[in-house]
């Protein structure tokens, strides 16, 4: 009985951990549907490698930085400048609350990536995506995506 009680708990946490992991494919739709590819010079290949080398396709992810701020979602959003977590400082510049970002809707997170990108820097603004995407092919990352 304790042995598939265990097993229940641990398949429950397992389709927990998948739930706020996005399919690649499926992210270029949302983001293609949000209107993304080519918003400020950036196509759905660039947003796509951004999201892998910041979250690995992860909506719920957050990580802690050595400066008291944390980073949020799938774009790793940083809470000191971008949105607010009632944590630490925050200049809230995009006018959400950190939580939202985490939102599997991904609404959020999607307009502050928007607004975060059409500051000065764009997606410099992201050390993960000027060190692993920037200047190089990207095309790879679209490679059996059928968009329709």
């Amino acid at each position: 009985m304790t042995r598939v009680l265990f097993m229940s708990l641990v398949s429950f946490l397992i389709a927990i951990n998948q739930a706020s992991l996005i399919n690649r494919c499926d992210l270029a739709r949302v983001l293609r549907k949000e209107d993304l590819d080519g918003f400020e010079g950036y196509s759905l290949n660039d947003w796509l490698c951004l999201a892998f080398v910041e979250s690995r396709f992860n909506i719920s992810k957050v990580n802690e930085n050595a400066d008291g701020s944390f980073d949020y979602g799938i774009f790793q959003i940083n809470s000191h400048y971008w949105c607010n977590d009632y944590r630490s400082h925050s200049e809230n510049i995009c006018h959400e609350d950190c939580q939202d970002i985490l939102s599997p809707n991904l609404l959020s997170a999607i307009s502050c990536a928007k607004k975060i990108v059409s500051g000065a820097g764009g997606m410099k603004n992201w050390v993960a995506w000027r060190l692993h995407c920037a200047g190089r092919p990207l095309s790879y990352w679209m490679t059996g995506c059928f968009l329709g």
